[in-house]
């Protein structure tokens, strides 16, 4: 809407979990694209009994050059928490092939290696977990944040 105010929104995977097998169609990516503000908070959970690879970008400055999305961030940051414990963060992703074959391997488009966006690979156990999303300097804009399963 057009308002001010808080607002939250919710996606269920309500596949019981006895009735997934590797070919059980499921909910393995979201991602929201907004006004960055003074930053905002992203939580999901991770079901099961074992570990996922999880890959959680936060773009800004690829949006603007690559797709003409005015006003994006100039440089987003993101740290993920367990709790309140931060298992991972990170400014400027850096180029590393560890990332850009997660991206890949989720069919997420590619980020320039310069590039100021944010993104981390985690193996994450059952459990809910949020991402914190600001820009640097107090930076605002457009940002699009991203939350992957990695197979």
């Amino acid at each position: 809407g057009n308002g001010t105010g808080a607002v939250i929104a919710e996606i269920y995977d309500a596949t019981p979990a006895d009735s997934f097998t590797g070919t059980t169609p499921r909910l393995v990516n979201v991602s929201v694209l907004k006004p960055l503000g003074t930053g905002f908070t992203v939580g999901f959970y991770v079901g099961g009994s074992g570990t996922r690879n999880v890959l959680v970008r936060a773009i800004g400055p690829t949006l603007g050059t690559a797709f003409g999305v005015p006003g994006a961030v100039s440089d987003p940051q993101l740290t993920l928490y367990s709790g309140q414990t931060a298992v991972a963060s990170n400014d400027n992703w850096g180029g590393g092939s560890t990332l850009s074959s997660a991206f890949s391997s989720v069919a997420a488009f590619a980020l320039p290696t310069t590039s100021r966006d944010a993104a981390v690979v985690a193996s994450l156990g059952p459990g809910g977990y949020t991402v914190q999303v600001s820009g640097v300097g107090g930076a605002t804009g457009i940002v699009l944040v991203e939350i992957y399963e990695v197979p």
